[in-house]
């Protein structure tokens, strides 16, 4: 099965699986969305993931999803830029997210990082989502 945004796909699985109280999603594995995994398990927003082999070479991630009190952690999570629409951003003009409460995740050349790393590390990149 063949995606046109599959970083897209991943966010979307998160998002149902949280409206439907589920404790662990399943998605497609990839570098670019197990760098954005990453992100979103240092900053809090997921418990954790693993990496699920099967025989045919094909990898899927686990995701654990994560509540309070009963609430989803990730309140908001949405894709910016979009295959039919990239959207680049340099350090000085990096968004805040909801004032700073939420981040948003770029594409860097020093790799996938929230954007207070960005503005620490002084790089800029693709915006490829908001959290909050």
């Amino acid at each position: 099965m063949s995606f046109s945004d599959p970083l897209g796909d991943m966010l979307t699985r998160i998002r149902n699986g949280q409206m439907r109280g589920k404790s662990k999603v399943q998605t497609p594995g990839s570098n670019l969305r197990r760098r954005v995994l990453d992100v979103l398990q240092s900053e809090g927003y997921i418990r954790g993931y693993a990496e699920v082999a099967f025989d045919n070479g094909r990898k899927e991630f686990e995701i654990e999803l994560k509540y309070f009190e009963g609430t989803p952690v990730i309140r908001e999570i949405k894709r910016v830029s979009k295959p039919g629409r990239r959207v680049y951003s340099a350090v000085t003009d990096l968004p805040q997210v909801y004032n700073g409460l939420g981040i948003s995740i770029l594409s860097t050349p020093k790799g996938v990082m929230s954007d207070h790393i960005a503005r620490e590390e002084n790089v800029g990149g693709e915006v490829l989502c908001q959290v909050f």
